[in-house]
């Protein structure tokens, strides 16, 4: 989301300017890294201290602004992991999700979307061994499938995300059953004031894809 007023001189890609980047700031911190911008471009706002955090020379200095969040699951991923997984299983691919803490995602072989990270283990050679540094329930099915490769856990640490794991096939089922019948459960509903900004953000992002 461009942050309009807040500017600062011409870096390509952006036309001056600055990006803030909800709601998890490893997911930030990363992905600007891997497209070339250094980490002295990136500063981290605090929603639980004043003004963020942040003095006005540092929010002016910088290209990104981070929200101060992260993914329960991901943040749990640790460097001795990695190196665990390398020394009890040589050769070993280290595969993680990019919401991952920045030393880990540093150490991986791949980074990647949940997408991705599928894409990797479907495309990879037979024997081949992975430790996989996202949510639990992907490992597993991954695990399941692709029985031609060796698919690890990366934390020894079972790690489950309360809240994708609301969504089950039997409260999917309910909902569909209910459509049905012409009955909306869990109707969520966006307030005018929130939905124009919000569809800018959403519309900039699939244009970037």
């Amino acid at each position: 989301m461009a942050l309009h007023g807040a500017q600062s001189s011409g870096t390509p890609g952006f036309n001056g300017h600055k990006v803030m980047f909800f709601p998890d700031q490893h997911l930030g911190r990363n992905t600007a890294f891997a497209l070339g911008w250094p980490l002295e471009s990136m500063v981290v706002y605090d929603p639980q201290q004043p003004e963020g955090g942040l003095t006005p020379e540092q929010v002016r200095a910088a290209r990104f602004i981070l929200w101060k969040g992260h993914c329960s699951v991901h943040k749990r991923f640790t460097i001795d992991q990695v190196e665990k997984a390398r020394k009890e299983h040589p050769g070993i691919n280290i595969l993680v999700h990019p919401e991952c803490t920045q030393e880990v995602n540093d150490l991986a072989d791949v980074s990647g979307s949940t997408g991705k990270i599928v894409k990797t283990v479907q495309e990879a050679a037979p024997g081949t061994k992975w430790a996989i540094g996202t949510e639990l329930h992907l490992v597993n099915r991954l695990k399941n499938e692709q029985t031609d490769k060796q698919v690890f856990f990366l934390s020894p640490m079972v790690c489950r995300c309360a809240t994708m794991f609301r969504i089950d096939a039997v409260h999917l089922c309910w909902s569909m059953e209910n459509l049905v019948q012409g009955h909306v459960v869990n109707h969520i509903s966006v307030p005018d004031d929130d939905k124009a900004p919000a569809r800018v953000a959403l519309d900039r992002m699939m244009a970037l894809c």
